[in-house]
């Protein structure tokens, strides 16, 4: 069975809203978009291009999907992301959409049940951006590994990664945390098992 992979890029306060550019996503006002352009250095582009060469399949939001479509398929043919993107098969969650015109787009309306099949054909499929359909996968259960690009910056606003509803769960660490140069760190988790607090450890003394 393979995993799906939440690639994400976040403030220190879980904001993950518009890190791309200015009018990435301004819903409810929000100002700062184009924040990790700044923290972008040769060695955290090269990390995340080297991590985009193991995405399987991509699973995507509607408004992430329309960016994307917008963009890639007539992006450089010698451009290795815009190579990767247009290759491998595409899953985007809507109830509207009914003719993608990226090719090898699949339309999901039940991400609840599909993903899970997903999760069984590719080896690693990975969502990137799309905020609504992670609230979802979060509620679900359905998130294996975060994969997640920490920034040096707080706002205080804007849409956060783990909302209400987000089932409460553990993760354990899938490789050593690494630092780059003008401040990102890069984590990885991988789901592992039930949360355990200071009361279910001090039961479990109990009954030793």
């Amino acid at each position: 069975m393979g995993i799906i992979v939440v690639d994400l890029f976040s403030t220190l306060d879980g904001v993950y809203q518009a890190p791309g550019g200015p009018d990435e996503d301004r819903e409810g006002g929000f100002e700062f978009g184009g924040w990790q352009a700044p923290y972008f250095d040769k060695e955290s582009g090269e990390a995340i291009g080297a991590g985009i060469e193991g995405i399987d399949a991509l699973l995507l939001g509607r408004k992430t999907y329309d960016i994307f479509a917008g963009f890639w398929p007539t992006a450089p043919a010698d451009d290795p992301i815009a190579a990767r993107f247009n290759t491998v098969p595409k899953y985007v969650a809507s109830h509207t959409l009914t003719d993608p015109l990226w090719a090898g787009t699949t339309v999901l309306t039940d991400v609840a049940s599909e993903v899970r099949g997903i999760r069984e054909r590719h080896d690693e499929t990975h969502v990137i951006g799309s905020g609504d359909l992670l609230q979802t996968l979060l509620t679900e259960d359905l998130v294996d590994r975060l994969n997640l690009w920490l920034y040096p910056v707080t706002f205080g606003t804007g849409k956060r990664i783990f909302r209400d509803g987000t089932v409460p769960a553990a993760f354990a660490v899938a490789q050593p945390p690494r630092a780059f140069p003008k401040g990102a760190v890069w984590l990885v988790y991988d789901r592992a098992g039930d949360l355990v607090t200071g009361v279910d450890i001090e039961a479990e003394r109990a009954q030793t």
